[in-house]
This record gives structure tokens, C-alpha cells and sequence, in this order.
């Protein structure tokens, strides 16, 4: 019996393909979080040893972002149009190098390119990545898996401050930056499992190299009697970003676009913020150094729950409530009393906040054709990198305008709120639909 490439995916049971796809996007997505942090864990030090001031530190850290947001789009766009695998497999390497070369950085101007460099490669890894699994899911798998990648997010920021801790003090903070030439040593094991997507595949190679992959994912040999794949949409692949406003989708693009900036805004604003807010309301540093923690924790179970009950539900439906659980608890901050209940209400924002902007990029990779499907993912995230570089300085205009405290949390919760009416008159569309329907019975793959 003949089935369409997508309805084969869709029916294949998680096997060892699946395993070694999420392992390595794993594996990539921790390291990623970790180069692009370790800069905060060894800045004290870089401050005391080249004598840079506040401001050039700022900017310096700024360059990282720069470099993803110009990442995200480039690269994005090159897996569309040369594979995936190769694109990903050279942000792997870049922005390892990159920041393992920042180790034997000689002074700030040098060590300010490597860590351009370094976010460049970090910026394309998301739009890749993302985009594979959303091709290779089994159904009302997609959000589930995205899910599990983005909480290796939280562990990397985890892995980067146990590494400063136990390598600094003894190593300097050389030694911090060398560990992220880990991922250079398995390169060449991850490529068999970042394919681009079957139907692309099939176009650009023929479909010998498109059941191949498929015989991977089924752990059989596919014949091409048991498969068909989609007739190439020509005109629309040269021009993938020019589609994202076609077909009906310029008023979703534009409403995903939003909903990013003001994310991002919010969440980058918190993480910058956060601990000085919780000394402006009494707390000592020492107590308020655990709100970033307590953050992180809840990220990571909100990310895992939430990918879970959007592939039951449907991603439109979690993404709505949840912003707007994102905006009451930040809000509900600013009037809380107790180290307990706010560590619970800090919890409650990561869990809300960062899952839901977690879960966004399967949203996205889910809105989208595969032939467009990285293009649309790096664009969303380098507007949603706009939105991370205003969030400190929104946060700063805050602080300087010495309003009351609890208003400081009443006004970093807004920005949830227009994020989830963006999501709101995001128009669901045949493909989205079809991707967050409930997974069918599995069954083998023969």
C-alpha cells in the first residue's frame, strides 16, 4: 500500500533514530546555551584583569547577541536553500571554535570578535534543528520533542555556572571557554541525523537518497512503491521569505513576529533585572541570587509539561493562557511577601514565560512548509533577538524612573500580555492543523 511521505513519518513508532536525533539536539542546544553564557560567569574576572569598565562589558556581551540575531537569519536561510545538515554541522563548528578561541583571546578587541563570531554560529543553530525534528516527528510528536530540546536550553546556563565554579578558581577563566571545543570531537557522528527534510531530500537528490533516510527512520529498507512524495512547489522555493507573507499567512507572520520581540523583551529584561529588583524589595544579594535559579527550574518542568499538553490540545490553545500566566505571576511579584511564596511565584513566570517561548518555536516551525520551514524559524527568532537587546534597557528606564516596586513588575509582565494577543489572531492553517492533531496508535513501522 502507497502513503504520502508525511503520513509515513507521522506513523513511524520512536526508535533509534528518533533517540539519536533528540540526543544530539540535545547535545548541540546545551553547549549552544553554553557558550552564549559563560561570558557572565567570567565577566568579574575579565573586568579585574583587562580593566574594562561597565560599558565596555555591555558591549562586549552585546556583540554575542549581534552576531545571533545576523546567525538566525543567515543561516536559517542557507538551510533552506543548501540542506540543513551541512548549515548546522558548520554553526556547530563555528561557534565552538569561535568560542573556544576566546580563550586565547590576547585582549577585548580580539576576544569582541570571537565571541561576534561565536553568536553568529548560535544564532544558526535553533532554525536548523527545529525545523529537522518538526520533519521527523512521529504525529503529536513535534511540540513534545521541541520541548525536551529547549529545556537542554536551562541546563547548559546550569552546566556553564558549575564549570566557572570548579574551573576558574584552580584553571582561570581560560580554561571555562576550552570546554566548548567539546561538540568539535563529535561532529562527524551527528550528521547522519540532521537529513533535511524527505520531500527536499527527494527534489534536490532523487528519491534514492530520500528512502534512505526513510529506511533509517523505519529500520527496514523503503521502497519507492511505498511511498509518494509531493511534487516540488518550484516557484515558491527560490523565494522563502517573500512566502511567508503568501497564501494567507502575512497576518500570522507579522502577529508571530510580535509575539517574539515581546517574549524575548520580557524574559532577557527579568533575567538582567531580576536580582536587583528583589534587593530593591529588601531581599539581600545572597537571597535574591536564587530567584535566577528558581527561574531556570521552572523553565524547565513548564517547557517539558507544555509541549506535552500542546501536542493533546494544540499549540494556540497553551500559548495563549500561558503568556497571560506569565504576565499575572510577574505582576503578582511586585505585591507578593515571603521568600517561599515568591520563589514559588518565580517558578510559576519561568515555567509560563520561558516554556511558552519555548514552545513558540514549534509553533512556528509547525506554521510553515518544510521548504520554508528554517527561513521562517530564524527570522522569528532574530526579531525575537531585537526584542532580547531593548529588554535590559527597558528594564534600566524602568529603574531610573523610581517608580514603586510592585509597578516595576506590573510593567515587565505587559509585554506578556501583547505577546499572547499576538498569538491570539495568529490564523491557524492547514498545516498547523494537521500537525497538532492527537497522535495516532502506534504501531510498527513494517
Amino acid at each position: 500500500m502507497t502513503t504520502t511521505v508525511r503520513e509515513f513519518i507521522e506513523e513511524a513508532r520512536f526508535n533509534r533514530f528518533h533517540f539519536w536525533m533528540l540526543f544530539w539536539t540535545c547535545f548541540i542546544i546545551t553547549f549552544d546555551m553554553y557558550d552564549l553564557v559563560i561570558y557572565g560567569s567570567v565577566l568579574p574576572v575579565l573586568i579585574e584583569q583587562w580593566g574594562i569598565t561597565p560599558v565596555e562589558a555591555g558591549a562586549i556581551g552585546s556583540y554575542g547577541f549581534f552576531g545571533m540575531m545576523l546567525g538566525a537569519v543567515g543561516f536559517g536561510m542557507l538551510a533552506d536553500r543548501f540542506g540543513r545538515k551541512r548549515v548546522l554541522l558548520t554553526a556547530v563548528v563555528l561557534f565552538s571554535a569561535a568560542t573556544a578561541l576566546c580563550g586565547f583571546a590576547p585582549n577585548p578587541t580580539v576576544f569582541s570578535i570571537f565571541r561576534f563570531l561565536a553568536g553568529l554560529g548560535i544564532g544558526g543553530i535553533l532554525p536548523t534543528v527545529i525545523a529537522t525534528l518538526t520533519d521527523y516527528a512521529p504525529k503529536g510528536r513535534a511540540n513534545s520533542y521541541v520541548a525536551i530540546v529547549m529545556s537542554f536550553f536551562h541546563v547548559g546556563g546550569i552546566l556553564a555556572a558549575l564549570v566557572a565554579m570548579a574551573m576558574i578558581p584552580t584553571l582561570g577563566w581560560q580554561a571555562a571557554y576550552w570546554v566548548a571545543a567539546i561538540p568539535l570531537l563529535f561532529v562527524p557522528f551527528m550528521g547522519r541525523y540532521f537529513p533535511d527534510s524527505p520531500s527536499v531530500l527527494a527534489h534536490r537528490r532523487g528519491q534514492d537518497a530520500a528512502l534512505g533516510v526513510l529506511s533509517d527512520l523505519a529500520g527496514r529498507p523503503v521502497t519507492a512503491s511505498e511511498v509518494t512524495f509531493p511534487a516540488p512547489e518550484a516557484k515558491q522555493q527560490k523565494a522563502p521569505i517573500a512566502a511567508l507573507f503568501t497564501e494567507g499567512r502575512a497576518l500570522g507572520t507579522l502577529m508571530i513576529w510580535v509575539a517574539f520581540f515581546m517574549c524575548l523583551l520580557m524574559l532577557n529584561g527579568l533575567t538582567v533585572w531580576l536580582p536587583q529588583l528583589m534587593v530593591r524589595s529588601g531581599y539581600d544579594l545572597g537571597s535574591s541570587l536564587n530567584f535566577p535559579i528558581f527561574q531556570n527550574i521552572g523553565a524547565i518542568i513548564g517547557t517539558l509539561f507544555l509541549g506535552r499538553l500542546a501536542d493533546k490540545l494544540g499549540v494556540k490553545k497553551v500559548l495563549v493562557p500561558m503568556y497571560i500566566g506569565a504576565a499575572v505571576s510577574l505582576a503578582l511579584l511586585g505585591f507578593g511577601s515571603g521568600l517561599v511564596l515568591l520563589l514559588a511565584l518565580v517558578a510559576v513566570t519561568g515555567a509560563t514565560a520561558n516554556g511558552a517561548q519555548n514552545i513558540s518555536y514549534a509553533f512556528v516551525a509547525q506554521y510553515y512548509p518544510p521548504f520554508m520551514r528554517s527561513t521562517a524559524i530564524g527570522l522569528a527568532s532574530a526579531v525575537g533577538r531585537i526584542g532580547a537587546i531593548f529588554g535590559p534597557i527597558f528594564g534600566g528606564i524602568l529603574l531610573t524612573m523610581n517608580l514603586p516596586v510592585a509597578m516595576n513588575f506590573v510593567w515587565f509582565g505587559l509585554p506578556g500580555l501583547i505577546a499572547a494577543l499576538a498569538f491570539w489572531f495568529v490564523p491557524l492553517n492547514r498545516n498547523l492543523t494537521a500537525n497538532t492533531q492527537a497522535p495516532a496508535p502506534e504501531r510498527a513501522a513494517s
